[in-house]
């Protein structure tokens, strides 16, 4: 049998750019390679490297996707991306595979840009029975006022970039002199900002994938217990600064709620393949989701793969599910 020649998009321009190829590591080790001729592509702007065993580096070809080794010619079939931020997570590396005829692993170019902006997130899943925190939107330039903030959200406010991931730039703000600080700090990792009211609770990742035929995997649920105030990079990334309890210990109708409001976000936002949804449970039993990470991280320590795991599945037979579901798109 020939094998699928999947060209593996890893690492990328943002701040979560190590964190990317991390997970690409723990994926290229899952796949099977006797299904799969798996190479690992590194984009970091314009370079497009394939990386051999040896150590020598080939870069891509982007005119028609594919890479040359000591005169032995790959044209790749599919893409398989793991990268979080730009320009994987946000609909650019979509756009150019869309253009090449290249069916991919993750959501659609139109999809990508959705959840990756967060304010647009909460616009397409707004009216659907999801909970969603009061905010008060922010563009580079405009003036803002942190006594009205304050008068409209109340303390404490999470300042956040509105399109960025891993926490990076976000700030939990008790006091309204702290405001403009933080502002600043989240411009720094993008254009737009979001300021939202406090909702506090039991934090909870669910990971879920609807395939094209309409099976629905909704994977068990993690509770995230962060060591720090909320779950910030270092709490995501640093082993030992978070409990992360699969499954998470809830009641049935939290769950069932949790579940319904994952699935009604992953239509209303209509992703593909693997993703996370992350909400904020009050102590009232009420879910507020907060996010959709379209490609959610793959490394050893994240969420998801615990989830799959949990669920008796392995990594691979995960991949080997998305791979069937998108390779003819």
């Amino acid at each position: 049998m020939e094998r699928l020649k999947i060209a593996l998009l890893a690492g990328g321009d943002s701040s979560e750019r190590e964190i990317a190829l991390q997970s690409a590591g723990q994926i290229a080790d899952a796949l099977d390679a006797t299904k799969y001729d798996v190479k690992l592509i590194d984009i970091h702007g314009r370079d497009w490297f394939y990386t051999a065993p040896d150590g020598r580096r080939f870069r891509l070809d982007r005119n028609d996707f594919s890479v040359t080794v000591d005169g032995i010619r790959t044209e790749f079939e599919y893409a398989l991306i793991i990268i979080h931020g730009t320009p994987g997570e946000d609909g650019k590396l979509q756009g150019y595979l869309d253009m090449m005829g290249i069916p991919y692993s993750s959501c659609s170019q139109v999809s990508s840009v959705i959840t990756f902006d967060k304010i647009s997130t909460k616009r397409a899943v707004a009216g659907r029975g999801i909970n969603l925190a009061r905010e008060i939107f922010l563009r580079r330039g405009e003036r803002f006022s942190p006594e009205e903030i304050v008068a409209r959200l109340g303390l404490p406010v999470f300042v956040k970039p509105n399109a960025s991931g891993s926490s990076f730039g976000v700030t939990k703000v008790s006091k309204a002199e702290e405001i403009g600080e933080a502002v600043d700090k989240a411009f720094s990792e993008s254009d737009e900002v979001l300021i939202e009211e406090y909702i506090g609770g039991r934090e909870m990742g669910c990971g879920a994938m609807i395939t094209k035929d309409g099976r629905e995997y909704v994977f068990p649920i993690t509770e995230i217990v962060p060591k720090h105030d909320f779950f910030d990079y270092e709490s995501k990334y640093t082993a030992g600064m978070s409990d992360e309890i699969t499954p998470a210990p809830i009641s049935d109708d939290i769950r069932r709620e949790l579940n319904r409001m994952t699935l009604e976000a992953y239509r209303a936002c209509r992703c593909s393949g693997a993703v996370r949804v992350d909400f904020i449970v009050t102590p009232e039993g009420k879910p507020y989701m907060i996010e959709i990470n379209s490609i959610p991280g793959m490394s050893a320590g994240s969420i998801v793969p615990k989830q799959v795991r949990c669920m008796g599945m392995t990594l691979g037979e995960l991949y080997d599910i998305i791979i069937s579901d998108t390779a003819r798109r």
